[in-house]
């Protein structure tokens, strides 16, 4: 597998002349191209419902799936970017506010990601879930893949088979059935590439 991705630059090299960005999760990009003609693509930030709905309605998820993975174009997300690298967009933080015809995502890494993961803060008067309650109830339903929680500071380097955390703050590994655990940065994290 070809794949290379920077999941939140030294990483793209001198042969990398143009870098388009694709903000499907906003409003205004009608003066973007597809991303699969070019020899790198970075989704960006926003909402994630939004720039899923995007990539379906422009047919270019399998497009840009296909040239990741086969052809080893270089991919980079952040925010709504990372999200819909992953099987799926279940776990993130956004609302709803478009409704793509499905949650499956690009499927570049074989996970869930939840960026801008946040710890519960004991002394907070809020009321609602932490996102730990909340991957803790996406698990509840079955054949559910791992959640990587990336805090503000962290990311995710994949090149091939290799995956690892870089950064300067730790990352929070959710598994089904299972404590979550804790990755320093530097940490190999190939292990997610095969679940």
């Amino acid at each position: 597998m070809k794949r290379r991705l920077l999941l939140v630059c030294r990483f793209f090299g001198r042969d990398v002349k143009r870098v388009l960005f694709v903000p499907y999760a906003l409003h205004d990009r009608d003066a973007y191209t597809k991303t699969a003609r070019d020899k790198f693509s970075t989704l960006g930030g926003g909402n994630t419902f939004r720039l899923l709905k995007s990539l379906y309605d422009n047919e270019v998820l399998t497009e840009i799936r296909r040239r990741v993975l086969e052809d080893g174009v270089p991919y980079m997300g952040s925010s709504a970017g990372t999200n819909v690298a992953t099987v799926s967009i279940s776990t993130t933080n956004d609302m709803p506010i478009v409704y793509p015809p499905a949650f499956a995502a690009i499927g570049l890494v074989p996970f869930n990601i939840n960026p801008h993961y946040v710890d519960p803060d004991p002394g907070s008067r809020h009321m609602g879930e932490t996102r730990e309650q909340r991957i803790t109830q996406y698990h509840e339903e079955t054949d559910t893949p791992c959640v990587l929680g990336l805090r503000e500071g962290s990311l995710l380097l994949v090149e091939g088979n290799t995956a690892s955390l870089l950064g300067t703050t730790k990352a929070r590994l959710f598994t089904r059935g299972k404590p979550p655990v804790e990755y320093d940065p530097g940490s190999d994290l190939s292990c997610l590439l095969t679940r």
